[in-house]
């Protein structure tokens, strides 16, 4: 099943923002990562304040639909602006769909993160495309769900 979810995008208050969109919608975060549970990169050494800054956050707001955020910063290439602080993110079943959507979706546009195996166990691209909307494809593999308990124990 292929669902979409809005994805929102801020300058460092990304977790203020959830908590005020977990206060109207109710329900639980099933996600916080944070920047410094990414790996480390010696080629790009992260500031103890974005460190500190939300990687990834999910609120689910309805049984088919979750409201996903991140902060972001020069430091990853992307300043926040409003009109480019959001994404589509589209979630599919398999890395076919995802490989064949995001090959779709890129053409005449711009990859902005090639479509990959991730750290958090998921094949996940960003992309631009032709007309300036921002995409984000995502297929969760079985190890993601190992992944998100692991950082559940450490919260």
């Amino acid at each position: 099943m292929t669902t979409i979810n809005p994805y929102l995008i801020f300058d460092g208050n990304c977790e203020e923002a959830f908590q005020l969109y977990k206060a109207v919608f109710g329900g639980e975060f099933t996600f916080i990562g944070r920047f410094k549970d990414m790996p480390s990169d010696p080629n790009r050494p992260l500031s103890p304040e974005i460190r500190e800054r939300i990687m990834h956050i999910s609120l689910p707001i309805s049984s088919e639909t979750n409201l996903f955020g991140s902060d972001s910063s020069e430091a990853f290439g992307h300043s926040t602006i409003i009109g480019n602080n959001f994404s589509i993110s589209i979630n599919v079943d398999s890395v076919d769909k995802a490989k064949r959507i995001f090959n779709g979706l890129s053409e005449g546009g711009k990859v902005k993160m090639p479509l990959e195996k991730t750290f958090w166990e998921a094949y996940f691209g960003m992309l631009e495309d032709k007309f300036g909307i921002n995409w984000q494809v995502s297929h969760e593999l079985k190890e993601h769900a190992d992944f998100e308990n692991r950082n559940k124990k450490d919260e």
